[in-house]
């Protein structure tokens, strides 16, 4: 169907509030970045074994890998929270 100029697209619905999802709002890049600092590729290499922890490991390339693959994604989300959780105890 085709639109007419004049018309306005419709907005998405507004973002709801979710207080029981901890990585709410939490980008990839940010769990990225925290876990580097946190614990270093060598420990991440250990507990997600994927090439681009182990080979010349970057942010960029982890990003571009971890988009791609939910499974890896799914992984690094659990250790990202894992880890956090044991900042926060300690």
């Amino acid at each position: 169907m085709l639109r007419r100029v004049s018309e306005r697209p419709v907005d998405p619905p507004p973002s709801q509030p979710q207080p029981n999802n901890p990585l709410h709002g939490v980008t990839l890049a940010a769990i990225l970045e925290y876990l580097v600092a946190t614990i270093g590729w060598e420990a991440m290499a250990r507990a997600v074994d994927v090439r681009c922890f182990t080979n010349e490991p970057s942010i960029t390339s982890s990003l571009k890998f971890l988009r791609k693959v939910p499974w890896a994604r799914t992984k690094v989300e659990e250790l990202y929270l894992r880890t956090k959780a044991r900042q926060q105890r300690s």
